[in-house]
């Protein structure tokens, strides 16, 4: 059998998520969301919760609740989510990350509403947004920050969600893998909040820390910045930090490794090793 490629893997993603909320008769229904200003550390928990620990010179960690993936396929029962999103509140995460796609990541927005109650952090809804249906969905959950992946959207897409978003009280995270993405960042009249780079290749699904580094100079100035993916100890957390970055999204390696607590308590003192 052919090898499904990533690309094919993405737009299968996105298809279906059409699909979905086409059988749920929401497609659409949320055309019409109002454009927001740009989100504050005064009117957005998440973003004032990052920027709380860039002030203290400490690393943002974005901690991850994923049920699984396309490549990893279902590991929802080798950890208890809402047990996990209190284990990061209580070794320091800034925030959380909740996955919320159903059929490819086995989330919902009802498990970022446990996961963010169970924690009291606030949380980002990581879904690939094809209607502005699912950025209602995401407020109504309780997330404050909401997913955008600049390699699924075309500028103009990517400035409407963002401003749709912000209306609703969100803080867009605008998700880099590649300087074809950043040029649709850069193209925005409003500018960004927060933008990250995605370590793991689209293409290929390799993971390479040397993807943020390198794409680093491209990032608007004064966003808080982002590294995601492949982000495993405290060194790699340190060694981003030092070059620039503020916060770090960290998933696989928090939920899948022998020992959460002790790992996530390394990488929160990373700012104390660099």
């Amino acid at each position: 059998m052919r090898a499904v490629s990533a690309p094919d893997v993405l737009q299968r993603i996105v298809e279906q998520r059409k699909r979905r909320l086409a059988s749920d008769g929401t497609l659409g229904t949320a055309a019409d969301l109002p454009q927001g200003l740009l989100r504050t550390i005064s009117d957005n928990e998440f973003l004032a919760a990052l920027a709380h620990r860039k002030r203290q010179g400490a690393p943002g960690i974005i901690a991850e609740i994923k049920r699984g993936s396309p490549r990893l396929g279902f590991v929802g029962d080798r950890f208890d989510p809402i047990e996990q999103a209190r284990l990061y509140a209580e070794r320091g995460a800034a925030c959380l990350s909740v996955v919320v796609e159903p059929d490819h990541f086995f989330g919902s927005y009802e498990l970022l509403t446990a996961c963010r109650e169970a924690s009291g952090l606030p949380a980002i809804a990581k879904d690939f947004i094809v209607d502005s249906v699912q950025l209602v969905y995401a407020r109504d959950a309780g997330a404050s920050a909401v997913l955008l992946i600049a390699a699924l959207l075309s500028a103009t897409e990517l400035e409407d969600y963002a401003g749709q978003a912000r209306g609703l009280g969100l803080v867009p995270l605008v998700e880099t893998t590649d300087p074809d993405d950043l040029a649709k960042v850069a193209m925005a009249e409003e500018g960004w909040e927060i933008v990250g780079v995605n370590n793991r290749d689209l293409r290929t699904f390799n993971v390479s820390l040397e993807r943020s580094m390198t794409l680093l100079p491209l990032l608007p100035f004064g966003a808080i910045k982002v590294a995601e993916s492949g982000i495993r100890r405290g060194a790699d957390v340190a060694l981003l930090m030092d070059a620039g970055f503020d916060a770090f999204l960290v998933g696989e390696s928090l939920l899948l490794g022998e020992n959460p607590r002790a790992l996530l308590a390394e990488m929160t003192g990373a700012g104390r090793l660099g």
